[in-house]
């Protein structure tokens, strides 16, 4: 099974309580916050993101970091145009990842938004981006991205409109907390198990973060 690289962009799908953001923090787990920083943009104070040790908050008002590592933005809903301004900064900037939980917070109008999805791979901008309802994102969410995981939906619309890009059919109800996996462009799906536990993670990143503290220093 392929896995993202450093240029290329992940879709993360599911309803809440599906598995994706536990799903989603094992993926970023594995990307290369050694090399780059890598920025999550985090609407929901999720729990799982708290916990990552050596995490660096930052604000929607703070030029985006050069150093590697991971940086975390807790844009209030009404901030969108300090979001795009940030976009816009990373789309300088080059050569930084972006994690965005729930896309559609984003909203449809963000142009700085769809240059990074667009011209991403180009720029060495990495992206993993989750939804809930996908009915709901920016079309260009789904046509620039490689991966896909998709977790159990609820809606028939999320159904339909995911649907659009994966050629297989994706409506089988699968076991809790598995997903579907599909890499664009080898054009191959596969039926993922459940990510390893949040324990694991954590030390996952606890151990990787830690190299690049000595690194740095």
């Amino acid at each position: 099974m392929n896995f993202p690289n450093d240029t290329q962009h992940h879709s993360i799908i599911g309803a809440n309580g599906s598995g994706k953001t536990q799903a989603a923090m094992w993926f970023l787990s594995r990307r290369n916050f050694l090399m780059k920083p890598w920025i999550i943009y985090d609407w929901k104070y999720e729990d799982l993101i708290a916990e990552i040790p050596d995490i660096q908050e930052i604000s929607v008002f703070d030029k985006i970091p050069e150093r590697p590592g991971l940086y975390v933005v807790h844009p209030e809903p009404d901030q969108t145009d300090e979001v795009d301004l940030q976009f816009r900064q990373i789309w300088e900037q080059e050569n930084t990842g972006v994690y965005i939980d729930e896309g559609y917070m984003v909203g449809s109008n963000s142009r700085a938004f769809r240059s990074l999805l667009s011209q991403g791979r180009s720029k060495h901008i990495p992206m993993i981006i989750l939804s809930q309802r996908p009915a709901w994102m920016d079309r260009f969410v789904f046509t620039e991205s490689q991966f896909f995981s998709v977790f159990r939906l609820q809606h028939k619309d999320d159904l339909k409109k995911v649907q659009e890009f994966i050629p297989y059919d994706i409506s089988e109800r699968l076991p809790e907390f598995w997903s579907y996996y599909y890499d664009v462009k080898s054009n191959e799906i596969a039926r993922m198990e459940p990510v390893p536990d949040r324990k694991l993670i954590i030390q996952t990143f606890n151990s990787r973060l830690a190299r690049l503290k000595k690194i740095i220093a």
